[in-house]
């Protein structure tokens, strides 16, 4: 009898043992967030509950790749061709309230962020197709706008691919997107 519940027992545990779950490794690209106003990102006063009140703008979710001694623009990401802005699935951007982005009027929701690099400017493309691994199943007929804005040089070099939102004035904010030598400014206004 002894012998039947040790075998029962050890039969249960490599059951068990077998089943246990199993973890893929880190992301080389971290994932990340920019808000406009940035206080709903930093303030706890301005808990992600209150993201969403008649205050907020903005929410974006992107991953930021590493430039790792690369040619980033123009060989890495090429020059000319829909990019994800950023790595792994094209960021998510929520507009909170409508906003006009370069003159033209975009509805308050969900959109996906893409861009056209060039050397002297970029394509700035908001799609309604949420669900896309970096750009290979890009749709043109699913774009909600496309805006250029001219590429400026950074003033150092920037290592990960960021993010950053900064008010100009009571109603309008740019989005700063910078990696390695290059900073372009998207305006949003209210």
């Amino acid at each position: 009898m002894k012998k039947t519940s040790l075998l029962f027992g050890l039969l249960c545990f490599t059951v068990l043992a077998a089943s246990a779950q199993t973890f893929r490794g880190l992301d080389k690209s971290p994932m990340d967030m920019a808000y406009y106003p940035d206080d709903y990102a930093h303030d706890r006063k301005f808990a992600p509950a209150k993201i969403g009140t008649d205050k907020a703008m903005v929410r974006i979710t992107y991953t930021r790749p590493a430039k790792n001694g690369r040619e980033v623009f123009g060989k890495l990401v090429p020059y000319g061709k829909v990019w994800r802005v950023g790595a792994n699935e094209a960021p998510e951007v929520k507009f909170y309230q409508d906003v006009t982005i370069g003159g033209k009027k975009i509805p308050a929701g969900n959109y996906a962020l893409l861009a056209i690099p060039n050397e002297k400017e970029w394509t700035i493309i908001l799609s309604s197709d949420l669900d896309q691994w970096g750009a290979y199943s890009y749709n043109e007929a699913l774009d909600v706008a496309r805006v250029n804005v001219p590429v400026q040089k950074a003033d150092s070099e920037i290592e990960n691919f960021s993010i950053q939102f900064a008010k100009k004035d009571a109603k309008n904010a740019v989005m700063y997107m910078g990696w390695d030598t290059t900073v372009v400014v998207v305006p949003i206004a209210l």
